[in-house]
């Protein structure tokens, strides 16, 4: 049965781990959500991976049309729904006793994958390059040089 895993994931013509750019590797039926999610997201500024922040933010983010001091147009259907569709199952829950975090500085998953990092009191969504050199590709797992043997 291992050896079946590891054929199945060697596959050739597979996308190599150091390739694939996000966090985690999209499945088919959720691949146009995330094109939807960073043609209308990172026109503007860095799109995150969905990870980064929780469901509820997702939510909160889709249906508001104030964006964090801007009016933005908000997704209408078919587009909304591939994007939710993304954003919740790349996403994870909130715990019932904690406050939905708007900023990604609040965003305890966010901490939790940086965690040898000492985030300014104020993270700005533009600077992860500063880390994540091909962040502006949707590339969060190259990291530049200092961080890269951190891990």
């Amino acid at each position: 049965m291992g050896w079946l895993i590891s054929f199945a994931t060697n596959a050739q013509g597979a996308t190599p781990t150091s390739e694939i750019g996000t966090v985690d590797v999209v499945p088919a039926q959720y691949q146009l959500g995330q094109e939807l999610y960073l043609e209308n997201c990172s026109s503007c500024h860095l799109a995150l991976p969905p990870q980064v922040l929780p469901t509820q933010t997702w939510k909160n983010i889709l249906q508001d049309s104030q964006h964090y001091g801007a009016q933005v147009q908000p997704l209408v259907d078919p587009p909304r729904i591939l994007v939710w569709r993304y954003l919740s199952t790349f996403s994870r829950s909130i715990r019932e006793d904690e406050q939905i975090p708007y900023r990604v500085n609040n965003s305890r998953f966010f901490k939790a994958l940086h965690p040898q990092v000492q985030l300014p009191r104020s993270v700005e969504i533009n600077s992860c390059v500063s880390c994540h050199p091909s962040a502006n590709e949707y590339n969060f797992r190259r990291l530049t040089p200092e961080w890269e043997n951190t891990q």
